[in-house]
């Protein structure tokens, strides 16, 4: 197999799984929203909704990997404030400092620190962690020893932290781990 054979096969792979989940995430809504309904399978419709979109969500991640890996991504660049790429609809991710605008690939970048500051807290353990924000650096602390190898993504143990590392480098930023803080520069 040729060397960017591989990227390309995921990439393919990633393609054609999504028209079979989308059919399985289809179908789960269609139910949800009919009634008649006991609550015992009510929830488990929601089940399989929930984890049709985290298998979007992951195929999303796979598919941008690959491509990057393969030399073919194209970001679409846009402007965001780093502030608000930090920012999460999550308790145990604290955000503060000052952004600043920057042209960048919004949703991948939003995700990646998104699925940073999540392995800080599961492979910490931590109940909360912080990213401080200033301009084009952010600084995610706690980062502890157990979790520092997954966070940089040396660890192959989180899909999050390695395509966030990858599609912060891709861009042109950096990720160093200085004692308890991660840091990130976009």
């Amino acid at each position: 197999m040729a060397e960017d054979s591989f990227p390309r096969l995921v990439s393919l792979a990633c393609h054609d799984l999504r028209t079979p989940l989308a059919t399985i995430y289809g179908f789960a809504r269609t139910l949800t929203r009919m009634e008649g309904h006991d609550e015992r399978t009510g929830r488990f419709l929601e089940m399989i909704e929930e984890a049709a979109e985290q298998m979007t969500g992951l195929l999303d991640e796979l598919g941008t990997t690959a491509r990057i890996e393969g030399g073919r991504w194209e970001p679409a660049l846009r402007e965001a404030d780093t502030l608000e790429l930090a920012r999460a609809d999550d308790e145990r991710i604290a955000v503060e400092g000052t952004g600043e605008t920057i042209e960048t690939e919004l949703e991948s970048v939003q995700r990646g620190l998104h699925a940073l500051a999540v392995a800080a807290v599961r492979f910490g353990p931590a109940e909360q962690v912080t990213w401080r924000v200033s301009g084009r650096e952010l600084e995610l602390s706690p980062v502890t020893a157990d979790a520092a190898p997954v966070v940089t993504g040396e660890s192959m143990r989180d899909l999050g932290s390695v395509v966030a590392r990858a599609v912060i480098e891709e861009l042109g930023g950096s990720l160093e781990l200085v004692g308890e803080t991660l840091r990130v520069r976009l």
